[in-house]
């Protein structure tokens, strides 16, 4: 963690495979690294599921960005505190964390975006495609 934030910002998506809002959020987390996944911004999945189960979830949700694997008792996952999932959660580069959603936020993903976008120097990426029906908010 300590390295990827000398680069830039970390995105940490914790999550579990069972998990229908999971499998919902995390597609909109492959637009996000898609757009400013490079050098200096980080897109990790954290897995509270097996290596076998997480490597199918990924070829399934059609997700490129890096997926570790939580060990047994979810150690990572408490350290930050994680009552349900999907969690995500933006690092900036001073180790704060600056945004937190927990379960799926249309706007939280938005802002996401829109804060690694000015820290790239890139337009905003859109996450949600015109046309797409997207809620506004989702419960882990």
């Amino acid at each position: 963690m300590a390295d990827a934030l000398k680069k830039g910002p970390v995105v940490l998506a914790f999550f579990k495979v069972s998990c229908p809002v999971c499998q919902y959020a995390l597609p909109f987390l492959e637009r996000i690294h898609k757009a400013y996944g490079n050098d200096q911004v980080s897109v990790w999945g954290v897995s509270q599921d097996d290596v076998r189960d997480t490597k199918e979830f990924a070829e399934e949700y059609g997700l490129s960005f890096p997926l570790l694997v939580d060990e047994e008792g979810y150690p990572v996952s408490n350290q930050y505190g994680l009552t349900n999932v999907p969690t995500v959660v933006m690092i900036a580069t001073d180790g704060r964390a600056t945004v937190s959603v927990h379960g799926f936020s249309k706007k939280d993903l938005e802002k996401i975006s829109a804060d690694l976008g000015k820290h790239v120097g890139k337009p905003v990426a859109k996450v949600f495609l015109a046309g797409e029906h997207v809620p506004d908010y989702k419960p882990g």
